[in-house]
């Protein structure tokens, strides 16, 4: 299963190194490009929950290999895509298609690990899951910056290796399909996708349309709309997709709480951090992606130590933990960032980590635990998508943060050298598009003065202060979640399933 989904987590950042060939092979605009990226994440919010749902019905293990099977052929023909004036409609669609593979395969995977581990040792089992999963992400920028300097095409193709593994260790392991003759609510599930697409679109597309335009809010709050009526819907339907009597669960509400808050800072920062290094600490993309690995430094030893936690104590402790942990990681780590030294900042980057490890995992495992009647694809699928809408409203948000504080910023250093106030705001206003990646990905102007240029830098350092403050918002956010867990632990699957049933009942 790790195989399966290593894919997945390294999708998410591995092209982001190699936008700039791609763009220039396949001439593609910035906006095609961008739509590239957005289109995979998109389809993985969209789908997650019907993934869920499907696992559970169809059986976990099917459910895997089709989800597999759909990643890397999808992944196979974006890396054939031809040259020409299809080229960007075919990647799109078949980034759109990764994701919907990726929405599958997840949630059927992680429950058939959940599945095969009994409750007791189901902590660490999942700490291990989620720490290599985790820290793959990691790896997405590095791997790409090495397969990029042979073809970007090769993004795409390395999957199928991993794919072939993944379907023949699952053969090798000899695990059972477990379907349920239950009918799907497709209505319920159109309407989750419409919802989810429409405002998850409208967040990711915020700092290109501008927050103070029509589509923006449109997209957001059509999106929203949906998703109350999808409510509306499952709250009145026989057989829903989501059987929202699981949220009636104090503690599965307050995980759940605590991944959305948590997740806020944990996707965006691989993003914020990568193209500050590259261009605050002038490393090179594959320097950047080494920056990341020390996050991970943190995170993989606490998510072991999480799991475990969670199995001895219950998720509360060690969700009060990490969030506690984090929050001030993130807080430290903004208090130096404008040190531009990894020295000086590595002790409060390791921190953060350790500190969204030890609740990841306790939050994560916690949650599934308590699925009702033991769907755990559908629990899954709840579960991610909460995860994914938080990182999309993360990165939309904090992303906007960034971009105004780095005009600001750009803009005062250029004042000072004594350029008009307007020339200043459009100038200002070009570059931190070129060093934020709306142009040329996390590059600075190259023909600048060399005393200019280190005025940039630090400006754009100061400027992920606020990001990383926000981020250290979150998760004291977070920490207020995580003490409305009454506490309680599943210790077997039959007793929560029985206690789940009473509650139905009464």
């Amino acid at each position: 299963m790790l195989f399966a989904v290593s894919m997945t987590f390294i999708d998410q950042t591995i092209i982001s190194i190699a936008a700039p060939d791609i763009i220039r092979e396949l001439h593609l605009s910035s906006m095609g490009m961008q739509w590239v990226v957005n289109a995979y994440l998109l389809a993985l919010a969209a789908f997650f929950a019907l993934g869920g749902r499907l696992a559970d019905v169809l059986g976990h293990k099917r459910m895997m290999v089709v989800g597999t099977l759909t990643f890397v052929i999808a992944s196979a023909l974006c890396g054939a895509v031809p040259s020409g004036g299809a080229a960007q409609t075919w990647l799109i669609a078949f980034r759109a298609l990764q994701g919907v593979g990726a929405a599958f395969m997840f949630p059927a995977a992680l429950a058939v690990v959940v599945e095969v581990f009994p409750v007791a040792r189901r902590g660490r089992a999942l700490a291990l899951f989620f720490g290599v999963a985790g820290g793959l992400t990691a790896i997405g920028p590095i791997l790409g910056g090495w397969l990029t300097s042979w073809t970007w095409r090769a993004i795409f193709w390395v999957n199928v290796p991993v794919a072939v593994v993944a379907l023949v260790l699952t053969a090798m392991a000899k695990i059972r399909n477990t379907p349920r003759s239950e009918p799907i609510d497709w209505v319920g599930a159109a309407l989750a996708a419409l919802g989810m697409g429409l405002s998850v679109c409208g967040l990711q597309q915020a700092a290109t349309w501008g927050w103070d335009s029509p589509a923006t809010w449109l997209c957001i709050g059509g999106g929203l709309a949906v998703l109350v009526v999808f409510v509306l819907v499952e709250l009145r339907s026989a057989d829903p997709l989501i059987k929202l009597r699981v949220f009636a669960d104090r503690a599965f509400a307050a995980d759940n709480a605590v991944l959305f808050f948590a997740m806020i800072a944990f996707v965006p920062v691989f993003f914020f951090a990568s193209v500050y290094a590259q261009v605050a600490l002038d490393q090179s993309a594959n320097d950047a992606g080494l920056y990341l690995l020390i996050f991970f430094a943190g995170f993989g030893p606490a998510s072991q130590i999480g799991g475990r936690l969670l199995d001895r104590r219950g998720a509360k402790l060690p969700m009060m933990l990490g969030t506690a942990l984090s929050a001030a990681g993130f807080a430290l780590w903004a208090g130096k960032i404008t040190d531009l030294s990894l020295g000086a900042q590595w002790p409060y980057i390791v921190m953060a980590g350790a500190g969204i490890g030890l609740l990841l995992t306790a939050a994560s495992t916690d949650a599934v635990n308590r699925a009702i009647g033991a769907s755990y694809g559908e629990v899954t699928g709840i579960t991610q998508t909460v995860r994914n809408y938080s990182a999309s409203l993360g990165l939309a948000v904090l992303g906007t943060v960034l971009l105004n504080s780095t005009t600001a910023n750009i803009e005062k250093t250029l004042q000072g050298q004594g350029l008009p106030a307007d020339a200043a705001h459009s100038t200002a206003e070009m570059i931190t598009k070129s060093i934020t990646g709306h142009g040329e990905a996390g590059s600075a102007p190259s023909d600048a003065p060399a005393a200019l240029m280190a005025a940039i830098r630090h400006d754009f350092a100061a400027a992920n202060g606020p990001v990383l403050y926000g981020m250290a918002v979150a998760l004291a956010v977070a920490f207020v979640c995580a003490l409305l867990h009454p506490g309680t632990r599943v210790t077997a699957e039959s007793e929560h399933t029985e206690k789940a049933a009473a509650a139905t009942a009464a």
